[in-house]
């Protein structure tokens, strides 16, 4: 599978490590023969136009510090704990997504959009997990709106060794921070707003953060949303084909977890449970093994995209829509 110009830019930011311009990221392509510019006239142009893409349409990978003279240099989101906090400050990644016509959802499957789901929040260090209600061991009615489609957790990682042990043993629940996700196809009307972000509150009420994504949200219901999300604190996020485009529209409100919902789902779902053990044992391990754990975690975790391309080719075999610059 040839590599497209977005991958080999993020393969090119990912290989420089810090804020580089459009001629730097162009040198870099160039310089591993990862993309073919087909004789262009301006190859170097059509790299500063596709930088310029990823900021305007938001796409979770990429961010950039602007520079005198309304130039730019660019660098990737994972790295932005190892830049300048004097930098960082003059980041501008607010440029308007373009509007661009969604085509209709259906004829795919619901379950098909974790993996889209999971690739958007790697790329913003979140580790996510399938929880399949089909496998509890509660099947009565009661239960139907207790378990989330998907679970999260983001570690709080400092720059030192030092301060991340000094943190710890302050108060571990301070290093990380669960998220669960409800997964919809799409949302079109009130009434399906209003069951969609009620089913989003109670099964994430156990959770520091809950949030509601969807495939297709009807922009006549932003109002409604926006009431709803300040009322209850429910994020939002409008999930896309290219999973690194996907945006949260609103987000979420912190709360405390509530351990005696956490140890009800660990009873009746051996995924939710293995998750929270994974996460438990990682917490609290001496530095000596948090390496070998964070991989355990990562395996147990959902499969992801690392390029745009792999997601790309996954949506056209679940035919799910896709819209390409």
């Amino acid at each position: 599978m040839s590599m497209s110009l977005n991958d080999a830019i993020i393969k090119a930011l990912d290989v420089i490590k810090e804020p580089a311009t459009y001629m730097q990221v162009y040198k870099k392509i160039c310089e591993h023969n990862d993309y073919d510019f087909k004789d262009g006239k301006t190859p170097a142009s059509t790299v500063s136009a596709s930088l310029g893409n990823f900021i305007r349409n938001r796409d979770s990978r990429v961010k950039r510090i602007p520079l005198k003279g309304n130039n730019f240099t660019y660098y990737l989101s994972k790295y932005e704990g190892e830049i300048s906090m004097e930098a960082l400050q003059v980041v501008q990644n607010n440029e308007p997504a373009v509007s661009v016509p969604l085509q209709a959802a259906g004829g795919f499957d619901e379950r098909s959009l974790h993996r889209l789901l999971s690739s958007f929040l790697h790329s913003v260090n979140i580790r996510s997990r399938t929880i399949f209600h089909e496998q509890s061991n509660a099947k009565d009615s009661n239960q139907k709106w207790i378990h989330p489609d998907m679970i999260g957790i983001r570690f709080v990682n400092l720059h030192t060794a030092t301060s991340q042990a000094f943190l710890n043993a302050i108060n571990r629940l301070a290093t990380f921070e669960l998220m669960s996700y409800e997964i919809k196809k799409e949302i079109k009307t009130d009434y399906e707003l209003k069951k969609c972000f009620f089913q989003a509150v109670s099964n994430s009420s156990w959770a520091n953060y809950g949030y509601l994504v969807t495939f297709e949200l009807s922009d006549v219901l932003m109002d409604e949303v926006k009431r709803l999300n300040q009322a209850f604190g429910i994020g939002i996020i409008r999930l896309s084909g290219n999973p690194f485009e996907s945006e949260i529209i609103f987000p979420a409100r912190y709360r405390e977890l509530d351990f005696v919902t956490i140890d009800k789902l660990c009873k009746i779902n051996h995924d939710f449970e293995k998750f929270i053990d994974h996460t438990e044992k990682y917490i609290t391990a001496d530095s000596r093994y948090t390496s070998a754990l964070a991989s355990e975690l990562t395996k147990f975790c959902d499969e992801f995209f690392m390029t745009e391309t792999e997601a790309v080719e996954y949506c056209r075999g679940k035919n799910i829509p896709v819209i390409l610059e």
